[in-house]
Formats: C-alpha cells, sequence, structure tokens
C-alpha cells in the first residue's frame, strides 16, 4: 500500500475530508485510511463507493482499516 491516512482521533466530518481530498487528486490507485469510530467509517464507505471506489473495510484491535481501490 502505497500511501495511509491515518484520520485516529479526528472528529467527523475531518476523516471523510481527507479520503475524498486524496480521491480527487489521485483519481485512481490504492490507499488506505484508518479510522477509530463506526460513525468515520461509515462515512467514508458510503463516500468511496458512491464514487466508485471499491472498499474493504477490516477491523484491527479498535480501529477499522479501509482499503480503498479504484
Amino acid at each position: 500500500m502505497a500511501h495511509r491516512i491515518d484520520a485516529r482521533g479526528l472528529s467527523c466530518p475531518q476523516p471523510v475530508v481527507l479520503a475524498r481530498a486524496y480521491m480527487e487528486d489521485t483519481g485512481t490507485g490504492e490507499f488506505e485510511v484508518i479510522v477509530d469510530t463506526g460513525a468515520a467509517r461509515d462515512n467514508i464507505t458510503r463516500l468511496a463507493s458512491g464514487s466508485g471506489w471499491m472498499v474493504v473495510v477490516r477491523e484491527q484491535d479498535n480501529d477499522f482499516i479501509l482499503s480503498l481501490k479504484k
């Protein structure tokens, strides 16, 4: 994985803003976003899926790791 955004500890909508900015900057590719709330996980998943990105979510300890690919 080339790029990773660590958004743990950030309040919504900041994790979504960071993910959206990276998706818009790159257009395609792969990256990960690490979040620590279910709301951030759900909001990023919804944003990415609606923008044509494939999202795989895995849980590790108390965090969610979202792998996004387009």
